[in-house]
C-alpha cells in the first residue's frame, strides 16, 4: 500500500490503536518512522518497540504505555503539523512549545530527529513533524 504521507498514517496508526486500547501496534517501517519512535520512547510516551526485518520494508511493533490504576494511555494526542502540501519550517527561536512544555514538538534537524527542547538547546531549527501530548 502505497501512501503519500507516511508519517500521517504513522501516527494515525498509533493514535487508532490507542483509542481501541490495543497493547501493540505494527507499522510499516522506514527510517524516520523509526527515528520518531525512539524519540517518543526516549520521552516515555511508549512502553517499548521492536524492529523486525522479516519483510522487505520491515515492520515496527510499539507497545503502546498505559497507567496501571486509571488505564488512560500515555499519549493524549497526535497531531501532524508539517504536511506534503504545506511543509512547516521553523528556526531555533521559532521552535513551537506545546502545552508549555508538558507536550513535545518533534522536528526533523540537520542533526537528526529530535525534540523541540533537544533542538533549542543545540541551536539548530528544521521541519516541525508532529505535536505529542
Amino acid at each position: 500500500m502505497i501512501t503519500t504521507d507516511p508519517i500521517a498514517d504513522f501516527l494515525t496508526r498509533v493514535r487508532n490503536a490507542i483509542k481501541a486500547r490495543h497493547r501493540v501496534v505494527e507499522i510499516p517501517a522506514s527510517n524516520i518512522k523509526k527515528a520518531i519512535t525512539q524519540v517518543l520512547y526516549d520521552k516515555g510516551f511508549i512502553q517499548s518497540y521492536k524492529f523486525e526485518d522479516t519483510a522487505p520494508q520491515g515492520v515496527i511493533k510499539i507497545a503502546l504505555k498505559y497507567n496501571p490504576v486509571t488505564k488512560q494511555p500515555a499519549i493524549v494526542d497526535l497531531k501532524r503539523v508539517s504536511k506534503p502540501g504545506l511543509r512547516k519550517y521553523a528556526g531555533t527561536t521559532e521552535i513551537p512549545r506545546v502545552l508549555n512544555g508538558l507536550g513535545i514538538a518533534i522536528v526533523s534537524t540537520s542533526k537528526g530527529v529530535m525534540t523541540d527542547k533537544e533542538a533549542r538547546a543545540l541551536k539548530v531549527g528544521g521541519e516541525v513533524l508532529c505535536y505529542v501530548y
